[in-house]
């Protein structure tokens, strides 16, 4: 039985449901039988379901496809537009808006509940009825507590006890999240191992890719970034097209030679994207199943059962609005306990034992990432659910035991990466141009880079540390201690990374040693995961992060708990697991040409200067592959102390996450590396690359 018709079968289970869930939402849009001020909310959530429903008959109809663009475009915007823009601050999907109607309490739920049936809108265009009767019943469930305690209240339009008890409703939401975990997270993980989850790659592959209709056909928020995307590729030859695949393709082939790993024991790849890429998606579907390797294409998660925060894993369009996503990023604060992720991680270790031989077969994603956005700073609302103290470490219990879940089925030694990075138009007029550069940089000639990088780390693997030095206002002033080689003839502290795994080319990087790793590093803007940082200060004590801060907020303590809660990901401290130096000066002065150093994604930023990544190592989950360099030399600073916990518990052993911080060679004095003699060999002064054999890398900076 096909994917599409096991679908079939769930939606006719729950097509009797679906009909009475309808009705009553239908109903519900003109009763006036809970307290005045909470009618306009369930008015305004109703209806917006409602509107789901119609969008969802539409395309089971097959009526979707007849519209013009006009008419999709339009109906795209009516179904994103509560939270576009000025809208968003009069929105119930705003936690200060609904707290200010409904009180702090009340209002982060009924928020929360409306942000998650909005998390229903890519079902209606996915004909998942189940999905949508579900969102609907979860609805309808908290406007009966109101309908009730309104009843027993007289009907008082005000008052003492016409409303549930805050209690009443978020347990409504607790059980919901918990009693269809078994089937969100669990459909979750078959979307991320399972081709037959077709829904994307049957648009990429078999979709008109130059009618811009089919764009509106994956319900995602579509906006001239993705629109503008797909109708630049369609005025590229086909060869500039292949050649963009075969770069990201080949990059994950290299990859998994390059560590060491067996590519034909694997027959899944996960294709990760901006939507407005199809044309080159669609090469590289053709180029992996040359290699064996069948997509799967899984959307970025929305709801508050699989979404992890804010972040876009998987697939996506535009972000209508991302303060609305910083928002809700916690509201799983609203319910979370132990039992619930006790749930969760039994329904993970379900899900992939039942599955077991397919989860084997994954290779790991390939992602195209996109930048040129406007960058995003977040405002600070104090009306957000927030974890408390307790419920952080819950939430990293989880990522932790789902983490070792996750490699027991999918063994990180057995899996790989690529991940390579294009602009969309937001980015200015110049965009052409910039694209076109940024397919040059992507290709750049690996060998002349490969030569450069092994006399730097012939330096490197000299040294005892490494000692950086900012300039100017840059604050950094660190010492980098280094791994100590045994057999300097076949071994080697840094790996030579050229374009696989990383596109573009560019940068050295290791694992330095914890002890003796110490100092500040600082840096005057960087954009990390989507979110922008100003100011940004991290002091390092024995490899540990002791203490940090940032220019964001004029709280310096909101921009304490920016930072803990999305660079140190709620853990009290970091590892500093990778220390790197990019030779990238070509993406630099492109970045400087046109003025979008601030809007470089780090797969591009990290190669143009030295890098500092907290977090895990690089090595993370497979340290005992044996790694290395085109010279022959093997890598073997892959540990810290604290990976090697792994050995003993594997709980103390990862964080993951792995947060990348490049100071840009503008900000740079020194950097230089001291010998066991207490010899200082400098690598790079006032910004530029004097090592001898190395001062090629300073030609792209005649340009500037």
């Amino acid at each position: 039985m096909s994917r599409e018709e096991m679908q079939n079968v769930r939606n006719r289970q729950y097509e009797e449901r679906h009909i009475l869930a309808v009705d009553r939402l239908r109903r519900l849009v003109s009763e006036e039988t809970v307290p005045e001020d909470y009618l306009p909310y369930f008015q305004d959530v109703a209806i917006f379901l409602l509107e789901l429903e119609n969008v969802r008959r539409k395309v089971e109809s097959g009526e979707w496809e007849h519209y013009s663009t006009e008419e999709m475009e339009s109906i795209n915007e009516i179904l994103y537009s509560d939270i576009l823009g000025k809208r968003y601050e009069r929105s119930y999907a705003n936690p200060a808006v609904a707290a200010g109607k409904f009180g702090p309490e009340m209002g982060k739920l009924l928020s929360m509940l409306y942000a998650e049936v909005r998390s229903g809108l890519p079902c209606a265009f996915e004909n998942r009825v189940d999905y949508l009767t579900i969102l609907s019943e979860l609805f309808i469930e908290v406007y009966n507590a109101f309908e009730s305690a309104y009843r027993e209240a007289g009907g008082q339009m005000r008052g003492a006890g016409m409303v549930p008890e805050v209690r009443e409703i978020r347990d409504i939401i607790y059980w919901y999240a918990s009693d269809y975990c078994d089937v969100f997270l669990a459909d979750r993980i078959m979307e991320q191992i399972d081709p037959a989850c077709s829904f994307a790659a049957d648009i990429i592959e078999h979709g008109n890719l130059d009618d811009d209709r089919y764009l509106y056909r994956f319900g995602e928020y579509i906006t001239e970034n993705e629109l503008g995307t797909a109708r630049h590729l369609r005025t590229l030859p086909e060869e500039t097209l292949r050649k963009m695949a075969d770069v990201y393709t080949e990059g994950y082939r290299i990859g998994f030679i390059n560590t060491g790993k067996d590519l034909s024991k694997k027959s899944v790849v996960n294709i990760r994207y901006h939507l407005g890429f199809e044309k080159v998606v669609r090469i590289a579907i053709e180029n992996f199943r040359k290699m064996g390797l069948e997509p799967v294409i899984y959307r970025a998660a929305s709801s508050v059962v699989t979404k992890r925060e804010h972040h876009k894993i998987g697939y996506h369009g535009a972000v209508a609005n991302w303060q609305y996503e910083y928002d809700h990023r916690q509201d799983q604060a609203l319910f979370l306990d132990k039992r619930y992720i006790e749930r969760r991680l039994e329904v993970m270790r379900t899900a992939y034992e039942q599955h077991r031989g397919m989860a084997a077969q994954f290779a790991g994603p390939a992602v195209i990432e996109t930048f040129g956005e406007k960058p995003f700073s977040p405002k600070a609302s104090a009306e957000a659910p927030v974890y408390s103290e307790e419920q952080k470490e819950l939430a990293l219990l989880y990522d932790s035991r789902s983490g070792q879940i996750t490699n027991e089925y999918i063994k990180g030694e057995e899996r790989s990466f690529t991940i390579v990075a294009y602009p969309v138009p937001e980015i200015g007029e110049r965009y052409a141009e910039i694209f076109d550069e940024v397919i040059r940089i992507n290709t750049l000639d690996a060998g002349v880079y490969e030569k450069v990088q092994q006399t730097l780390i012939d330096a490197l693997d000299q040294g005892e540390y490494v000692h950086v030095l900012g300039k100017g206002g840059n604050r950094t002033d660190l010492r980098v201690n280094l791994w100590k080689l045994g057999d300097p003839e076949k071994e080697t502290i840094f790996e030579n990374c050229v374009a696989d795994v990383n596109i573009p080319v560019g940068e050295v990087f290791t694992s330095p040693v914890l002890e003796g790793t110490s100092g500040v590093l600082h840096v005057s803007r960087v954009y990390l995961e989507g979110l922008q940082y100003l100011d940004l200060e991290i002091t390092f004590k024995d490899g540990m992060i002791t203490d940090y801060r940032c220019g964001n907020f004029e709280d310096p303590e909101e921009g304490r708990r920016y930072i803990a809660d999305n660079v140190l990901k709620g853990h009290k401290t970091l590892p500093l697991g990778e220390f790197a130096i990019g030779t990238n000066t070509t993406a630099y002065v492109a970045g400087k040409k046109y003025g979008i150093e601030d809007k470089l994604p780090i797969l591009i930023a990290e190669k143009t200067g030295p890098h500092f990544a907290v977090g895990d190592t690089c090595y993370s989950w497979s340290e005992e592959i044996r790694v290395y360099n085109p010279n022959g030399k093997e890598i073997v600073a892959k540990d810290n102390s604290v990976s090697l916990n792994r050995k003993t518990d594997v709980s103390k052993a990862y964080f993951n996450c792995h947060t990348d911080i490049t100071i840009p060679y503008e900000e740079l004095e020194e950097i230089s590396v001291v010998t066991k003699e207490g010899k200082h060999i400098i690598l790079l002064k006032d910004g530029k690359f004097v090592l001898p054999g190395t001062e090629i890398l300073n030609e792209p900076f005649r340009e500037l």
